[in-house]
């Protein structure tokens, strides 16, 4: 869909009004805030994609600013995370930003509301200010330290700043209004003091600016026109205006706030907090294990870069939150790599399978399209021997007429190969069938022209040769949870719904093409589905991580609904 037929989101209808009202368009400016203090999920792919959308459309700059002010949490390693996420899914900021590069500043207006008789630094423990802050239905009560000398507070904040107190014994607060319908406007914390090396910053502060002070001065600061948050800072919106009118004393631009839904993803969870957790107690093998909802899970897993903006455009923006089924996700990318993966063979679970009458120690390589929906991919040579392998789970030694595949006495075709027909069977001393003796019709080689070539049999089969296989380890990789909201329950905690099932490791015989295939490679295995060149490869052992299988499950629920 081009970007003149898709109708407007409600956020770019505000834009569109503000333009129509008078607002220059070369003042437009957007930016997309993260903390640093994890690495970026789905969830975050939505916003990247909409602020850097909206920049894309207006042809307006977008800053990418790390909210760094909780150097308890934050390190060097999620911001250079943060940013391979963003240049990865394709898109370029204007400028590189950090809220510690406004740390002087902030402090400086900070010093100015004291002046002001607007902020006061307050001495109370924390459970003391949470219980004189009320409830929604009753008013908070006015700190005993609320009507301190601007000179106290001058002196007390130069302390704070100065390292003089040690973490909780003082705050400084803006002196609002301790009645409001609005509890974060009942007088909120500005600076708490930490004594903490910050990433960037070292220990050149104690002090560290709150998120509701930080961020809408940042954004007046850079002059971001539109400030677009998640549905959560709603009730933020009131207190981010009050804390611009006090610094806003010019012609600039005056940011605006709106607010979108955050979009839930299915059978996952995308609180840092809880992903934090999953990496800590090993669930899962770090930041970018294929199962976690991160950009570089995604990535390693082997989601295209396409697949996830496509996804977020199909989901959209809207006003309520709601539950997005993982099965959307699956779809945008099997529709991607349908295009654009080339196609090889491989055996999961391996049944050997002679062709008796085929020339012992003969071999050909056969003609192999890559990939039938680009006609640019061109074809590769595959190897064919006597000695193959097929899925078990291929061959029967009786079946109904439902079973396609290879059953005793029947034919089925081998892929861009010959004809074949089952002839007997070996089993070992448990009765498992551990080998399949079969005959080729020579005559009927994919592609030869020949009468026999053409002739129509209802099964065809994927295989490799054994002579010429290449071992991989394939990690299949199923959902984490077994439960669609599993951190929903207010009974249970979201651990007890891990899926013990969520990754199964085997050895994969592959078809030599894929010798030299490298990391993050993207191919489709066929009849079995989508995978990807995992970066633990090395030269001496190839790893493979199923990124999606070929059935189309949300199709099949949109036909239900």
């Amino acid at each position: 869909m081009s970007e003149s037929e898709r109708s407007l989101n409600f956020l770019e209808h505000i834009i569109e009004e503000d333009l129509k009202n008078g607002f220059p368009k070369d003042q437009l400016r957007f930016r997309f805030p993260p903390e640093p203090n994890g690495y970026l999920h789905v969830g975050h792919a939505s916003s990247i994609c909409l602020n850097f959308g909206l920049g894309l459309r207006y042809n307006a700059p977008v800053n990418l600013r790390f909210d760094d002010t909780n150097p308890a949490k934050e390190e060097q390693e999620y911001v250079d995370a943060i940013k391979r996420d963003v240049e990865w899914l394709g898109y370029e900021w204007s400028t590189e930003r950090y809220a510690s590069d406004y740390f002087q500043q902030l402090y400086d207006w900070a010093v100015f509301l004291i002046k002001e008789g607007k902020a006061y630094v307050d001495s109370q423990t924390s459970e003391e200010m949470a219980t004189q802050k009320g409830s929604p239905t009753e008013p908070g009560v006015e700190s005993p330290f609320r009507d301190r000398s601007v000179a106290e507070n001058l002196a007390l904040f130069e302390g704070m700043k100065s390292g003089d107190f040690e973490e909780g014994k003082h705050v400084l607060r803006a002196k609002i209004d301790m009645s409001s319908s609005n509890m974060l406007m009942r007088d909120p914390i500005m600076y708490r003091v930490l004594h903490k090396e910050h990433h960037r910053t070292n220990t050149d502060w104690c002090i560290y600016p709150m998120y509701d002070w930080t961020h809408g001065e940042s954004d007046y600061i850079e002059q971001v026109s539109h400030s677009l948050c998640t549905l959560e800072f709603a009730m933020h919106r009131e207190l981010y205006d009050w804390f611009l009118d006090q610094v806003v004393k010019d012609e600039k631009v005056r940011p605006k706030q709106r607010e979108f839904a955050r979009r839930n993803l299915s059978h996952t969870v995308v609180s840092k907090r809880k992903l934090l957790r999953l990496v800590e107690e090993g669930v899962v093998n770090g930041w970018d294990d294929p199962r976690m909802p991160t950009i570089s899970g995604l990535r390693r897993r082997g989601f295209t870069p396409e697949s996830i903006r496509n996804f977020a455009d199909t989901i959209g923006i809207a006003k309520r939150e709601n539950l997005i089924d993982v099965s959307l996700l699956e779809f945008q990318v099997r529709d991607h790599l349908n295009k654009v993966a080339p196609r090889v063979m491989g055996v999961l679970n391996p049944l050997k399978v002679v062709i008796t009458n085929y020339p012992e120690g003969e071999e050909e390589w056969l003609d192999a399209e890559n990939n039938p929906e680009d006609d640019s991919a061109g074809s590769r040579q595959v190897p064919f021997s006597r000695e193959i392998y097929i899925e078990k789970e291929d061959f029967r030694e009786e079946a109904n007429k439902k079973f396609f595949r290879l059953k005793l006495g029947k034919e089925v075709r081998l892929k861009n190969a010959y004809i074949i027909k089952a002839e007997s069977c070996t089993k070992d001393e448990n009765g498992n069938i551990i080998e399949v003796q079969c005959a080729y019709d020579p005559k009927s080689k994919s592609g030869s022209g020949t009468e026999e070539s053409l002739r129509k049999v209802k099964g065809t089969l994927h295989w490799v040769s054994i002579e010429h296989a290449i071992e991989a380890e394939v990690r299949l990789y199923d959902r984490l949870f077994t439960d669609e909201s599993p951190d929903t329950h207010k009974d249970k905690d979201f651990m007890e719904f891990i899926n013990p099932d969520s990754l199964q490791v085997v050895t994969g015989y592959l078809e030599p093409s894929l010798k030299n295939a490298q990391i993050e490679d993207r191919v489709q295995f066929q009849r079995l589905g989508y995978f990807c060149v995992d970066p633990d490869t090395s030269p001496e052992k190839l790893v493979f991580n199923r990124t999606v299988g070929l059935r189309d499950s949300w199709a099949k629920i949109q036909q239900k609904s």
